[in-house]
């Protein structure tokens, strides 16, 4: 079922997150009852005459039934009108900066944007005369002046920050990006749409890398976008189909699939986070824990504010070093050193050398002696009895 047979209210009818979770674009299949509606692999469609298109499918790239019920499920949970998907994060990201802007134009980013963006930004867009400027988000004045200074066509957020956990205030980086004539990016993966809703809070558009806590189970790639304009959605929509990044239909299965769970993983993830984070405060090892949901983080009472709870994202740094955060990332048994994060199993990362070796040398670097924890859903003091044993090597 198309996007197009359904209303934005009607797409939004039910209120609670888990119901629209289950139920947005869900409908049981209509000539069977199947209350999980069919994966769809068809490339092209049957079309009654010429033009004449059944429900407005006619190609695989351009429409899909399951890729359809997938971006009316994430519109739905975003509080958006419309969603588009993709075959990745960064394939969404590319095609909104194609979509908004051109040569000339230029993009303000936060100073600790993933490295996988900027390298996007800096290295192909840049090549094609879109510049770009870093700047500490938290500095509302260092942002409205750059903002200001470079012209910016776009303002890219990401809130809690890849690897820091840096908390922004969105409402207010909204308000400098729209009095500049710009459109501002919320990078929403961290936090899924499950504990934040930017565009309720005055984004322009909201990205998601879905391989990560949407999918739920690091077994899809894929990305989206959620926007409340039409005009926009057209824009987006179109280099979906023209430059043909789009998700097949079982990953949109898959990914929709994932999604259902969403509020119910993410609570457990939140859970977890929070009891491990606590633990490594009180580890001698431990030079600073940066997780949002600590009384002592810069941005706790924001992300109280803007968050429904502070998720499972948990970064650490060492006294003892490049050498001690090592040593710790290859010690351990339940925590698997690999890229990535927001799956069910618990994930460690050395953002240095992994997730943002490409910012190495920039001023967007991370600190040698930085751990990046995704923490999954399984028992906490499995979890805490890992990293007990991972530290006992520091000696």
């Amino acid at each position: 079922m198309s996007n197009a047979e359904h209303t934005p209210a009607e797409q939004a009818a039910p209120d609670g997150f888990n119901t629209r979770a289950i139920h947005a674009g869900q409908e049981p299949e209509r000539h069977t009852g199947a209350v999980v509606p069919p994966v769809h692999f068809s490339t092209t469609y049957a079309q009654d005459g010429i033009g004449q298109l059944r429900h407005g499918y006619e190609y695989g790239r351009g429409t899909n039934p399951t890729r359809d019920s997938l971006q009316e499920q994430l519109a739905a949970l975003e509080r958006g009108t419309h969603g588009l998907t993709f075959g990745s994060g960064l394939a969404a990201e590319d095609a909104i900066i194609r979509a908004v802007l051109r040569p000339g134009d230029s993009i303000v980013l936060g100073n600790d944007a993933y490295g996988g963006t900027y390298r996007l930004i800096s290295k192909i867009f840049g090549d094609w005369g879109i510049g770009n400027r870093p700047v500490d988000m938290a500095d509302l004045d260092a942002v409205e002046a750059a903002v200001v200074e470079t012209g910016a066509g776009l303002v890219w957020l990401e809130t809690p920050s890849n690897p820091l956990m840096k908390i922004t205030d969105i409402e207010a980086i909204a308000a400098i990006t729209h009095a500049a004539g710009a459109l501002l990016v919320v990078d929403n993966t961290f936090a899924s749409p499950y504990l934040q809703q930017p565009l309720t809070l005055g984004a322009d558009i909201v990205i998601h890398s879905t391989t990560k806590y949407i999918g739920g189970h690091s077994d899809v790639v894929g990305g989206a976008v959620v926007v409340r304009d039409d005009a926009l959605a057209e824009e987006i929509g179109f280099l979906q189909f023209a430059a043909g990044g789009v998700n097949g239909p079982m990953d949109a299965f898959l990914t929709t699939r994932g999604l259902k769970t969403l509020g119910v993983r993410m609570d457990r993830h939140s859970d977890n986070a929070e009891r491990i984070a606590a633990w490594l405060l009180e580890r001698p090892e431990v030079e600073r824990v940066l997780y949002p949901g600590l009384e002592d983080h810069p941005g706790h009472e924001l992300a109280r504010k803007q968050m429904k709870r502070f998720g499972g994202m948990v970064s650490v740094q060492f006294a003892g070093g490049e050498a001690a955060a090592r040593t710790v990332a290859e010690s351990t048994r339940l925590f698997t050193l690999a890229e990535s994060l927001g799956g069910i199993e618990s994930l460690m990362n050395y953002p240095s050398e992994m997730t943002h070796a490409s910012v190495k040398g920039t001023e967007l670097a991370v600190p040698e002696n930085l751990l990046r924890l995704s923490v999954g859903i399984e028992e906490a003091e499995d979890l805490i009895a890992d990293l007990e044993q991972a530290f006992a090597k520091l000696g």
